[in-house]
């Protein structure tokens, strides 16, 4: 004989009506509360970046000087970029900037992280301190100071007497101004340096161990588990630097006395564009340089991630 048990001791015991109400209205509430926090982030994104980065791409397609009404010109003003001597010259020192300062600050930041991965007395000392530049390198109150310390008669004018250099204020030398912004880029290297420190904690030292085992010198152990095991750091570094590059401002303002001088030596992007904006009025004509750094940075970014695809290792990669 089958036993069947009842239909009401075999079913699930379902859930009264009023209990699915509160679940739902619990919910509700729980989606109204998530998107009241949101709101001011997403309010602040529309009116603050979304909403000016579209008019500025409108902006870019014609003739507006802050007094009259925008006047459509096409591609009017990105055909006279390319016919500026000012807007090249502007290219040609940022690219400069860029190439020079962005390796040597990298290169900097590895080799103080390697030292202070290093079981060294006081090291977290010196890692705050290495690290302080970042942080009030960007003001303007350094940019000041810097610029003290290179004109004519400055401390590092001095210096140079004392080892009998050929002295002579930087700040007043086209062939000195991009240099000096380089170094004051490259002694900010304390972010990247604590990125790289991170990565260097993260290496297995069974690597280097089994690397000396084998006979590897130093030199082996950087170039073939050091390096490739930051790859990924590097490349995160490497972009970010690049990206920052481009966009200095505040540094060769405040050294060119905000004229780009001497003789357009420190003619930045950036510096370009707010002189077009911001002195001459020209905002159609600095929207459409805008964009044109936009799409310049983007591509440079698609090119690096094409190209990590030749030199950054990730973990598990050799098993795909």
């Amino acid at each position: 004989m089958t036993l069947t048990a009842p239909p009401e001791a075999s079913a699930s015991p379902a859930v009264p009506p009023p209990a699915r109400g509160r679940v739902r209205r619990r919910r509700r509430g729980d989606t109204l509360a998530g998107y009241a926090f949101l709101a001011p982030w997403l309010l602040g994104f529309v009116l603050l970046t979304a909403g000016p980065m579209l008019a500025s791409l409108y902006l870019a397609f014609t003739d507006y000087n802050l007094f009259a009404p925008p006047e459509w010109v096409g591609l009017d003003n990105f055909v006279r970029l390319f016919g500026d001597p000012d807007y090249l010259q502007a290219w040609r020192v940022t690219a400069l900037y860029v190439l020079v300062g962005t390796p040597l600050k990298l290169v900097a930041a590895l080799a103080v992280a390697m030292v202070l991965n290093r079981a060294l007395r006081g090291s977290a000392f010196y890692r705050s301190a290495f690290y302080l530049p970042s942080l009030v390198g960007a003001s303007v109150s350094i940019a000041v100071v810097w610029k003290a310390m290179f004109i004519d008669d400055g401390p590092v004018d001095s210096i140079q007497q004392f080892f009998g250099v050929d002295a002579g204020g930087w700040v007043g030398d086209p062939a000195r101004t991009v240099p000096m912004l380089i170094l004051l880029t490259v002694w900010q290297f304390g972010a990247p340096m604590v990125i790289f420190l991170a990565g260097l904690k993260q290496v297995p030292a069974e690597l280097y161990e089994a690397a000396s085992v084998d006979g590897a010198q130093p030199r082996h152990k950087f170039w073939h588990i050091t390096l490739p095991m930051l790859s990924p750091v590097i490349f995160f570094n490497l972009l970010l630097e690049t990206i920052n590059a481009f966009q200095v401002f505040a540094s060769a303002f405040i050294i060119s006395g905000g004229t780009g001088g001497p003789a357009r030596s420190t003619l930045f992007y950036t510096l370009y564009l707010y002189f077009r904006g911001f002195r001459d009025f020209q905002m159609g004509y600095a929207s459409a340089m805008a964009w044109v750094l936009v799409v310049v940075i983007a591509l440079i970014t698609i090119l690096f991630f094409r190209s990590s695809k030749m030199w950054v290792h990730y973990g598990g990669d050799e098993g795909r």
